[in-house]
């Protein structure tokens, strides 16, 4: 297992300590029965039947049936212990294939989701249970061969030991081959979708050789992968006749000597019963789980983590490790779009076309325009979730989509993901190393999320994802990406779950954040008001001013602060006519009311256009 897995591993388990706790208390209950399977017969023989009083041995008998009910107890609470561990798991993992697939359209996010984090979910189930129970079944029946002779633990110990140590020894050599093994099969069925789909071509081409040739190579490396797999496989069956079916010969062998040394009969049918009940049993379940299991969750957990490791919920981003944002002196813009143009199909119009935006770090811009005219559009473009057709994006100078770039920007979009787990584990995410707690509280304070920490129980408390409202989830996404050192922030309609006073918080938290530069798709027009800049998007042009110079030169920005300021009064009278030479009603009407979240205009897109507004000509054209 690599050490990045292993890490990752490492720190899920520490947050969930008491997950753990309660499963080692549950399993020592459960292991008071594999004692008595083997200690309550020899006691029964020993001083009950062999004895003469039949009594006696029943009552040791019921000993161990009453060890078999508590045992049954402990394994449904054992289950249950597992449980608690394996879903949090289970949700990071599809966090990071939604991740992925819905907001990166990575190809294999599907199968990944689909089918990987089910067999990772699965198999880690699989695994916990089958190593738990080694251990505890292991413990106890060593401390009942012990307790009934000494000697019975020095005939079992030494090959038992043995045979684990030589299957721990061909864990991680499994692991690469069963990965090599994957992987050629996945080089294969690649190869094939291409090639038999076009059969006909390639015969009509005369490519059959060729086409062969390379197929029967993938072929080969496969079949070599597999052989190599098998070889292997050879030695975890020696490992199990080493350490369960060995000492059971050993003691068959040595029952002569040991009787004579003072091993009582009941002892050694006791010390039989361990071996053949519990110790042959467990090791068989460890290595063919373990060894089969293991080997599989490690490549599936690898290909899961390794490709969204620099990425984050919902787009969202995280610097790596000991990188800073870039200083204001001398830095690449922030974010710039030059020449770019977009559309969701070959045939449909564009969304943006020959757009041009430059924003020096520390700028704060907020976008607005008619419901569905490609704000959110935008934002995925600057993300790089989205790929032009032609133009370029870069953000602090890296190029848009890049690994550097997504490291520098942090998307929160409007439907914001919790997962189970912690507070701290859920605001610290974008984060490798735990965040101070001190630093924890003063984000949370900052962004306006205080109350709600503290409701919750501090940054150690357990988050229910259910639990929370739609602002609360806000809430903690926006915490989340304060805390991360993305220098760009992007707020995709991110507080439009919160109240006003709330969102004011948050958004002038995020344009004090040093050399930080905040772009914001506004859902209340109070946003435009805070931002330096305003960017208001219409399908024919697109203007971008100072509030004030937009309400100046911008119809369609006047529209829109018009459907967001409420009427003073039923009966207001407008200051112009209404139907002035711009064609734009000077007060609010039924037909310019906003929908609760988004600014609707009250006419077709592309209707409003004047010879004042910047940049006009062309869908989305911006002049720097």
């Amino acid at each position: 297992m690599s050490a990045g897995v292993r890490s990752r591993g490492a720190r899920f388990l520490r947050a969930r300590w008491r997950v753990v706790v309660r499963l080692a208390c549950w399993s020592v209950l459960e292991t008071g029965q594999t004692f008595l399977i083997g200690y309550a017969p020899a006691r029964a023989l020993d001083g009950g039947f062999l004895a003469g009083r039949a009594g006696v041995g029943l009552a040791w008998l019921g000993v161990a049936g009453i060890g078999v009910v508590l045992g049954a107890y402990g394994t449904v609470r054992v289950y249950a212990a597992v449980a608690a561990l394996v879903e949090p798991l289970r949700d990071r993992l599809v966090e990071g294939v939604v991740r992925r697939g819905v907001r990166e359209a990575d190809r294999g996010a599907l199968s990944g989701l689909t089918q990987q984090v089910e067999i990772a979910r699965d198999t880690f189930a699989g695994l916990v249970m089958v190593s738990r129970s080694f251990v505890f079944t292991a413990a106890g029946a060593l401390a009942g061969l012990f307790s009934l002779a000494p000697l019975l633990l020095l005939v079992v110990g030494p090959p038992l030991a043995a045979g684990v140590a030589l299957f721990a020894a061909t864990l991680r050599p499994l692991a690469r081959r069963q990965e090599a093994f994957l992987v050629a099969d996945e080089a294969l069925a690649d190869r094939l979708g291409t090639v038999c789909p076009g059969l006909r071509d390639v015969t009509a081409t005369g490519a059959e050789e060729q086409i062969a040739a390379g197929t029967g190579r993938l072929v080969d490396a496969e079949f070599g992968a597999a052989r190599s797999l098998a070889r292997w496989s050879v030695l975890r069956v020696a490992s199990l006749t080493v350490g369960g079916q060995l000492p059971l010969v050993l003691l068959l062998a040595a029952a002569p000597w040991l009787l004579a040394r003072g091993v009582t009969t009941g002892a050694l049918v006791g010390a039989l019963a361990y071996v053949t009940q519990s110790l042959l049993p467990a090791l068989h379940n460890l290595v063919h789980g373990l060894g089969t299991s293991g080997s599989r969750l490690t490549v599936v957990l690898r290909r899961l983590t390794s490709a969204g490791t620099d990425d984050a919920q919902g787009g969202e981003a995280r610097r790596p490790e000991g990188t800073a944002p870039h200083a204001a002196a001398a830095a690449p813009p922030a974010l710039s779009l030059s020449g770019v143009t977009f559309a969701y199909g070959p045939a449909s119009a564009p969304v943006v076309e020959e757009f041009d935006l430059v924003l020096p770090p520390g700028a704060h811009l907020a976008v607005v325009g008619p419901s569905g005219i490609g704000k959110s559009t935008l934002t995925a473009l600057a993300a790089g979730l989205l790929r032009p057709a032609e133009g370029r994006i870069e953000v602090c100078g890296e190029p848009v989509p890049s690994p550097a770039a997504t490291a520098r920007r942090v998307l929160i979009p409007q439907e914001a993901y919790v997962f189970t787990g912690t507070v701290a584990d859920n605001l610290g995410h974008f984060r490798a190393d735990p965040v101070p707690e001190a630093e924890l509280l003063a984000a949370a304070e900052a962004v306006g999320m205080g109350p709600l920490l503290e409701r919750l129980g501090g940054p150690g408390a357990v988050v229910d994802p259910a639990a929370l409202s739609a602002g609360e989830r806000q809430l903690v996404a926006l915490t989340r990406a304060y805390l991360s050192h993305a220098p760009l922030a992007l707020l995709d309609e991110a507080t439009c779950h919160l109240d006003p006073r709330t969102e004011e918080r948050a958004e002038r938290a995020f344009a004090a954040r040093p050399g930080g530069t905040l772009v914001v798709v506004a859902h209340r027009i109070s946003s435009a008001r805070r931002a330096d800049r305003v960017l208001v998007m219409d399908g024919t042009g697109t203007a971008c001013g100072t509030h004030g110079e937009l309400l100046d030169v911008s119809p369609l920005y006047r529209d829109l602060v018009g459907g967001w300021t409420p009427v003073p009064a039923p009966r207001s009278e407008p200051a112009l006519a209404l139907r002035d030479a711009d064609g734009v009603d000077a007060v609010a009407r039924p037909g310019l009311t906003g929908d609760g979240r988004h600014v609707v205009a009250h006419r077709p897109v592309g209707q409003v256009q004047a010879s004042g507004d910047l940049g006009d000509g062309g869908s989305f054209r911006r002049q720097r």
